[in-house]
């Protein structure tokens, strides 16, 4: 997308289609089309847009209302970002299973995210959303029954589908089961001004609501209850534990040609394979429309084009099963490669020329006496010097913020300490034999660095140390100190662990 915008939100929509090279069977074509290229990443960035767009149309937003929604977190992360450009503020509510990188985007925008127990399902964060809406006078947007998150796929979607597809449309159109709103919203064009284009739906294999044809039951209030076929399955953003309206509609009004079963397994392994064969980066559920995809084109006719729907970005399913064979650390031919050359790896020494060991320059007064004010200050009894962008600075702050210890940093590559830094640094080395940061001082005590920090904590031997320099924190409890540490770091055997830093 190129041009100036007057907003991140004029960025929505338009995104590309894509035709796999190495995953498609021979004598057809099969086109992705990336909602990860939308600014947050997924395809309910539209959705959010045009909810709240039409909310405000129609005068149901007030300005500056709170807005609200149950979300497994691409909604909510799509509507975090339309808040947070228009001045809402925003209330999520989501269930505990879903990934933790959801839950911090969304605050990372500005949202609050309130949790639901897995054993509630979707259902139950859809209760919760409209118990606090009634009770605070909020807008609930309704992802699941809004027609709105439909029209935007009419307005949006369908016509970059037939725009791309020069007006009539892909043979075939696979989508998934989750809100309802881009098959209701796609379909309903697709079969007014492309009737020849059939429309797949797919749903987890293990969760067959559709393909039961067993009715979504309702409570006596109106509230749908957990549908008798569903299941818990690995598709975030799939079919929840009931139909949605959008989703009901698009099947009674016949729009649908057939629904496609997917196992998650087999969900999982093409989205590893779209990746490592085609480059494209995507959830789970871009390996379930795959899945789907690939059934139909068994059948399809030579030269028949199939376009699947690619919701989202695979950043979003780190902690998922997606990635648990994805290592940490080095693994065995990644370590041969490393070893097949000399210099820079782990076990032994580098082959570098020797040297001399250089004594260590005699700092200036002046920094000495700085770094002996800063450490001996009875104020300010716990001094790290630190780096503003170090990993292992990092790690100290947020193990002192969560004990609850008030501490003093002095950031040496600050502007403010530019002119003096190096000379700080050599009088640091002189004190403390220690070339590295970030450097601790308790009580004008040297402890070390990062890492010399947490293992005190870790054997029990760091709140004594505060205590003697009169410090109690206001938040002791147990932490697991060495687990602050960079994830590369903290992997390490403890042994192996030293005073490390920049």
């Amino acid at each position: 997308m190129t041009g100036l915008h007057a907003s991140i939100l004029d960025t929505i929509g338009n995104t590309p289609v894509v035709r796999l090279a190495r995953l498609a069977p021979e004598g057809v074509e099969i086109y992705a089309k990336l909602e990860a290229f939308n600014p947050l990443g997924s395809v309910k960035d539209r959705m959010a847009l045009g909810i709240i767009n039409e909310a405000e149309r129609t005068g149901a937003l007030r300005p500056g209302q709170t807005v609200i929604e149950a979300t497994s977190g691409n909604t909510g992360i799509g509507l975090a970002m339309v808040c947070a450009r228009k001045g809402y503020p925003l209330v999520v509510v989501m269930a505990e299973n879903f990934s933790v990188e959801r839950r911090r985007l969304m605050r990372f925008l500005g949202a609050k995210v309130v949790l639901t127990p897995a054993s509630e399902k979707g259902s139950g964060m859809v209760d919760k959303a409209r118990e606090l809406a009634a009770t605070h006078g909020w807008f609930w947007t309704r992802q699941f029954d809004n027609e709105a998150n439909a029209q935007t796929h009419s307005r949006t979607t369908a016509r970059e589908i037939l725009r791309d597809f020069g007006g009539n449309g892909p043979d075939y159109f696979v989508t998934g089961s989750g809100t309802g709103g881009t098959l209701k919203g796609v379909a309903k064009v697709l079969r007014a001004e492309s009737p020849a284009t059939r429309i797949i739906l797919a749903e987890p294999e293990n969760a067959p609501m559709l393909a039961s044809g067993l009715a979504q039951p309702f409570r006596a209030d109106g509230r749908p209850e957990s549908h008798p076929h569903f299941r818990p399955h690995p598709m975030q953003g799939w079919s929840p534990d009931f139909i949605p309206d959008l989703t009901r509609d698009a099947m009674a009004a016949g729009w649908v040609d057939a629904v496609q079963p997917v196992s998650g397994a087999e969900a999982i392994r093409l989205a590893r394979e779209l990746a490592r064969q085609e480059g494209i980066f995507c959830g789970i559920s871009a390996g379930a429309t795959l899945a789907a995809a690939l059934v139909v084109a068994r059948t399809a006719q030579p030269g028949s084009r199939i376009l699947f729907m690619v919701p989202d970005t695979g950043e979003r399913y780190l902690s998922t099963p997606l990635f648990e064979q994805i290592g940490q650390e080095m693994d065995k031919d990644e370590r041969a490669i490393s070893e097949s050359t000399s210099l820079c790896r782990f076990g032994a020494p580098a082959a570098r020329p020797a040297t001399a060991a250089q004594p260590i320059p005699h700092p200036s007064t002046q920094a000495r006496d700085f770094v002996e004010a800063a450490i001996t200050s009875r104020d300010q009894p716990v001094v790290m010097f630190a780096l503003e962008w170090c990993e292992f600075s990092w790690s100290v702050r947020r193990f002192l913020q969560d004990l609850g210890v008030a501490y003093r940093s002095v950031d040496l590559d600050s502007v403010e300490m530019q002119a003096s830094a190096s000379e700080i640094r050599r009088a640091l080395h002189y004190r403390t034999g220690q070339p590295t940061i970030p450097q601790v001082f308790i009580g004008g005590t040297h402890i070390g660095g990062a890492t010399d920090l947490l293992a005190q904590h870790d054997r029990g031997d760091l709140l004594p140390l505060l205590a003697k320099a009169g410090i109690q924190p206001t938040d002791p409890k147990a932490l697991n100190a060495l687990g602050y540490l960079p994830k590369w770091q903290a992997a390490r055997p403890t042994a192996q662990l030293t005073s490390d830093g920049v």
